[in-house]
């Protein structure tokens, strides 16, 4: 359906009635009251109302202002909103909420002032209800302050360290009494001395019927910031650089660059690995993809798409960098182009690495990428994940003993160390929460120890609380000396002075801006406000709105420029022409980046380090594991309950299609199993692995030979299950060697299904694909197994995939191996003959052959695990 077509729907099925009818009652009352309504919203009103109109005018109206507005075409009296409306900006909110309820997890402060009232809720209990009058603290807004005031533990701001209950219940009754600034004394009690306001409210509200609160709480805690900065996520490391380096906390954009340590030294006990800093030079960038087969329908003629146009500018060691821009600017496209992570499109221009030309090969040894999407084996824990990472990345000949130490030292600096032993988990349904997987994201690519990391959006999902908490990360890591870029939407007053520099783009991938920030966003606002015709940021207004406002399409459309061009004719851009020229040039004694081999560990140590995940995510996997092997356990004494004491009891030719029943019934059935249960785990495991490859962490064989191996105890247990529960219940010939060939072709088998799944996944965009698909393969393994219909009796054109399928060389193999060497007399539809010669002339199976079939059973999951690494190495539907 169209988009016109889902809000028509919307309104003639969740409507309240019909809008005529409304609209005359709705007049009528006016008349009766007196009421003079407004003369946009009376023709509004009525011109909705109108029937017999093919499309709906509010639709048309809505679709011209709203993104997401299923509900709002309803006209219901209520509406109800979870989140959405944070990507709205304050008109639509005045628009489309009328006795509305939102649920909102961080928000700008101009879209908080159009709340009426407020609920905030921590430990699943209602904290205090507010009706606002637009109160603004500082330069923060008042959803993040809410946010932080009451429930983070411990603060950002001062690493306070306090909880709710810390901070409030134990002094209410003190509040209540004398009405003290409590937040004062508090501080000073915990050694900290900061400027401040405190305001005290007493509210009463009613909610429902029965619900009143009587609060005093603290309404605003404004900390003020330290001369010479205005970030409130600061290091006091930091800080006090930032004291005796004017020039560099917000001044310039000079060649000069910030203070950093090239060689980090052992202090305290604690240790930190030397890294070389590195400056990023781009210049001219041009990115162009395929022109869509959309736009070619809508008569576009060009072959190519430009993504980014004339992209040039400079990421320094020790500055944090912001690239911001709206929707569909190039944001992480930019990134992706930086980093080396695009698998299509077309790059021009130049990128350079500490004034030598970007080698990619070496570039990932040395540069670290957060991806917006946090992905991660769920079933190893965070340390776990960090010493993955530092025992592949890390150089060789680091001991195990210096990386440990470095791991620690890595979830002190994120603040991961607290819950080091919890499991990843899976997003939205166990282990860590978004913010800490955001933070593992990051301390994930620090382990590597690298002189560049690049970030796409770190704070995306994150409440104000943890988007903090996350940034206060980041700050760490810059303060090291490392380059640092970060796409980032819609940032906080906070967050967003928390960066050095900002590169914005414009719709089309052009730049408008490039440079510092300086103190209270200063550099960027005297920027744009002596543009002709671009009005004054308001005060209290946080200027990353404000910024991104006055530049949108609709703004250079109503003032008639472009602000490309404004930027392009700047005396910023001229310097930092000059900036790039001057960093393209290689540092004197400086030599250019170089490593004997692609990856840091040998191929034996990748296969170590991937084999020792496996195993403990296998070993942490029940709902895969266990439950096969409960699976096998069940279906084996079915199986011998069926067949009790069948397998000696052959007489006729019915007595052998029973016991050869009972083998094709076991094949299929615990192979199916196994490749089904096999598909949704490596497809998972999949998109970690693209992710680790992109990193360069380890070879696509030594993944896949990992992901091969670590399958083989599991099915030796499965295989060793059945047979012993079914042998003896089924009654079959107990020599060791008919035994051995039992298990034998049973573990083959269970291999090949296995395999055979992880090579579906391989070649399948995703794991729905792969599902849908595996019934056909389900369907040529029964038909062609030898048993529906014997070799012999197949087509000979058919005749090729009976030999291409496992399950037919496997039945051949149990077959053959129990009954094949038997002469004793068979009667088969009423003759005699013997069980060896029936074997041969009914189903094709010849004893004096068995060696060859052994031979060829095993050479099946062999060929399928080759496969799976073959195509899990080259195949890549992961599209950037």
């Amino acid at each position: 359906m169209t988009v016109r077509e889902t809000l028509d729907f919307s309104a003639r099925c969740q409507g309240i009635g019909n809008r005529a009818d409304m609209m005359k009652e709705v007049c009528k009352r006016e008349k009766e009251e007196g009421v003079i309504p407004d003369p946009d919203v009376d023709t509004y009103m009525k011109a909705t109302s109108v029937e017999g109109l093919r499309q709906s005018l509010q639709t048309d109206y809505i679709l011209k202002v709203l993104s997401t507005v299923y509900s709002s075409v309803c006209g219901n009296n209520v509406n109800y909103d979870d989140t959405s409306f944070r990507f709205f900006q304050q008109f639509i909110l005045q628009f489309a909420v009328h006795l509305s309820s939102l649920s909102m997890y961080r928000m700008i402060a101009s879209i908080f002032q159009t709340i009426d009232a407020s609920m905030a809720i921590g430990n699943f209990a209602i904290l205090f209800a507010l009706l606002f009058g637009g109160f603004i603290i500082s330069r923060s807004s008042m959803p993040a302050w809410l946010e932080w005031g009451f429930w983070v533990s411990p603060i950002s701001y001062g690493e306070i360290g306090l909880s709710l209950n810390e901070f409030l219940a134990p002094r209410w009754q003190k509040v209540q009494a004398t009405n003290t600034t409590i937040g004062h004394e508090v501080l000073q009690s915990r050694g900290l001395d900061y400027p401040q306001s405190m305001y005290w409210i007493s509210l009463a509200t009613l909610f429902g019927f029965a619900l009143i609160f009587n609060i005093v709480f603290v309404l605003a805690l404004t900390f003020l910031k330290p001369p010479g900065s205005s970030r409130a996520i600061i290091s006091y490391e930091k800080l006090s650089q930032s004291k005796n380096s004017e020039e560099w906390n917000g001044g310039t954009n000079s060649v000069e660059q910030p203070p950093f340590k090239t060689v980090i030294e052992s202090t305290k006990g604690r240790i930190a690995l030397p890294f070389t800093p590195l400056t990023v030079v781009f210049q001219d960038l041009q990115y162009y993809v395929d022109m869509p087969l959309e736009m070619k329908e809508r008569g576009s003629t060009q072959k190519k798409l430009q993504l980014l146009s004339d992209i040039t500018g400079a990421l320094r060691p020790g500055v944090l960098t912001a690239l911001m821009g709206v929707s569909g600017a190039g944001k992480t496209t930019l990134l992706d182009v930086l980093a080396g992570r695009k698998t299509s499109g077309y790059i021009e221009g130049e990128i350079k690495i500490g004034g030598f030309p970007k080698v990619q090969q070496t570039f990932a040894r040395i540069s670290g990428y957060c991806e917006q999407t946090d992905i991660h084996s769920p079933q190893i824990t965070v340390e776990e994940s960090l010493i993955f990472s530092a025992s592949l990345r890390l150089a060789s000949d680091i001991d195990l003993k210096t990386k440990e130490q470095f791991v620690n030292e890595v979830l002190k600096t994120i603040e991961l160390d607290g819950i080091k032993d919890m499991l990843v988990g899976i997003p939205g349904v166990s282990g860590l929460s978004t913010e800490q997987r955001k933070r593992l994201t990051i301390a994930v690519e620090l382990v590597s120890n690298p002189s560049i990391i690049f970030m796409d959006e770190p704070t995306t999902g994150l409440d104000a609380r943890a988007a903090a908490i996350v940034m206060r990360a980041v700050k760490n890591v810059v303060d090291t000396g490392r380059t640092i870029v970060c796409t980032i939407h819609q940032p906080s007053v906070d967050i967003f002075e928390s960066f050095d520099e900002l590169i914005l783009l414009k719709t089309g991938g052009r730049m408008i801006y490039c440079g510092p920030l300086g103190q209270c966003s200063r550099k960027v606002i005297e920027y744009f406000e002596h543009v002709p015709g671009v009005s004054k940021m308001r005060e209290n207004y946080n200027p990353a709105t404000w910024m991104l406002e006055v530049t949108s399409p609709s703004t250079e459309d109503e003032l008639g420029i472009d602000f490309a061009q404004v930027y392009n004719n700047s005396a910023l851009y001229e310097n930092n022409k000059d900036l790039v020229k001057q960093l393209s040039s290689p540092p004197p004694g400086s030599r250019d980046l170089h490593f004997s081999n692609v990856f840091s560990q040998s191929f034996v140590g990748q296969f170590k380090a991937c084999f020792w995940k496996q195993n403990m995510s296998y070993w942490r996997s029940p709902s895969y594991n266990l439950l096969r092997l409960v699976r096998t356990i069940v279906a084996s004494f079915i199986f011998g309950i069926l067949f009790w004491k069948q397998g000696k009891e052959i007489e006729n030719q019915q007595n052998l299609f029973n016991v050869f029943g009972s083998m094709y019934t076991a094949v299929t059935f615990l192979g199916i199993d196994n490749f089904a249960s096999v598909l949704p785990y490596v497809s998972t495991e999949r998109t970690v692995m693209y992710r680790e490859r992109f990193a360069g962490m380890y070879s696509p064989w030594a993944y896949s030979l990992a992901q091969v191996i670590v399958e083989v105890p599991y099915i030796f247990i499965q295989a060793a299950t059945y047979v012993i529960i079914t042998y003896p219940m089924i009654g079959y010939y107990g020599s060791t060697s008919k035994v051995f060939w039992c298990f034998y072709s049973l573990l083959c088998a269970l291999l090949c299904y296995n395999y055979l799944g992880m090579l579906l996944v391989s070649i399948t965009p995703n794991f729905h694909i792969a599902n849908i698909l595996s019934s056909a393969f389900y369907t040529i393994l029964n038909l062609f197994s030898g048993f529906l219909v014997p070799s012999p009796q197949i087509p000979k054109w058919w005749k090729w995939m009976y030999y291409i399928t496992p399950t037919s060389w496997t039945l051949n193999c149990l077959l053959t191996s129990q009954y094949g060497d038997l002469d004793s007399t068979l009667v088969v539809f009423e003759e005699k003959t013997t069980v060896s010669a029936f074997l041969r002339d009914y189903f094709g199976f010849h004893h004096n052959q068995l060696p060859f079939v052994g031979f060829i059973l095993i050479l099946f999951p062999l060929v399928f695990a080759l496969l799976f690494g073959f195509c899990i190495g080259k195949l890549n539907f992961q599209k950037r």
